[in-house]
């Protein structure tokens, strides 16, 4: 009974009378006066506010910054509540407040974005997924059992799950879980092979290659796999560095106008 009688004051204190304030402050001009009415109204309701953006702790956000969110809520349920259309003003302060929270969390808590019909189906395959684990001896229920509570379709169940892993992402430092070597998620992505970047190139030249003469061929292979200097590859055909150079730069000319033949861009 004590408990009660404490519970009811602080009820009490977070909705003071508003009606009487609320016709005043829409019959009042703006001015300094409907000024310092509109602040002693919010502050009076404040209370209301905190309370409400006390539910939301335990999620990841400060709880200042959540009463931050929860005032600023609060100040639009104030400019727009009309007293005429006879609702108490807590009836519907209370879901614009919420309201306000909700849409913090929707977009300004997520690491990675998804659509808000994701993030919806998010909550109903976790809220599923945890109710029917409490009944299934502690294991996860599958993708079919989840549809089955929520209503949804496999596919939507699938979405919602996917989603599960998008509210906060790890660190690249972070260690992956069970290693038990300290490798952490930077360890498992893979490196950049500069060789990729001919590979194409390289399956564009081999039918222009193939068919060079097999001297013309000899001399290519000398010059660019065995790194040999045009002087030493016509002292070991028997011809002179001119000729080399010559047929090197025909070779190379026949390969590549070949090699662009086959892609279709004009030589």
């Amino acid at each position: 009974m004590a408990g009660a009688r404490q519970t009811a004051p602080e009820k009490q204190q977070d909705m003071p009378p508003a009606a009487a304030a609320f016709q005043r402050l829409r019959a009042l001009p703006a001015g300094p006066e409907r000024d310092e009415l509109r602040r002693a109204t919010v502050c009076a309701w404040l209370p209301m506010a905190h309370r409400l953006a006390s539910r939301f702790r335990d999620r990841g956000e400060p709880l200042d910054d959540l009463r931050q969110v929860a005032a600023i809520g609060l100040v639009k349920a104030v400019d727009r509540y009309d007293p005429a259309r006879g609702k108490a003003f807590e009836t519907y302060a209370v879901p614009t407040v919420v309201g306000e929270l909700k849409r913090h969390f929707r977009d300004h808590t997520w690491d990675l974005h998804v659509p808000r019909r994701v993030q919806d189906l998010r909550n109903q395959v976790r809220v599923a997924r945890r109710d029917l684990a409490q009944t299934l001896g502690g294991r996860l229920p599958t993708e079919a059992e989840i549809a089955g509570r929520t209503g949804l379709c496999v596919e939507d169940v699938r979405a919602g799950l996917e989603a599960l892993d998008s509210y906060r992402t790890l660190s690249l430092d972070a260690e992956i879980p069970k290693a038990g070597d300290g490798a952490c998620l930077a360890d498992t992505l893979g490196l950049c092979d500069h060789a990729l970047d001919v590979a194409v190139d390289r399956e564009a030249v081999k039918p222009g290659l193939r068919s060079l003469p097999e001297r013309e061929r000899t001399i290519l292979y000398l010059r660019f796999f065995r790194d040999m200097t045009q002087d030493r590859i016509a002292e070991t055909l028997g011809i002179s560095q001119m000729h080399v150079s010559r047929l090197i730069a025909q070779c190379c000319e026949e390969v590549r106008r070949q090699a662009l033949q086959g892609t279709g861009q004009p030589t």
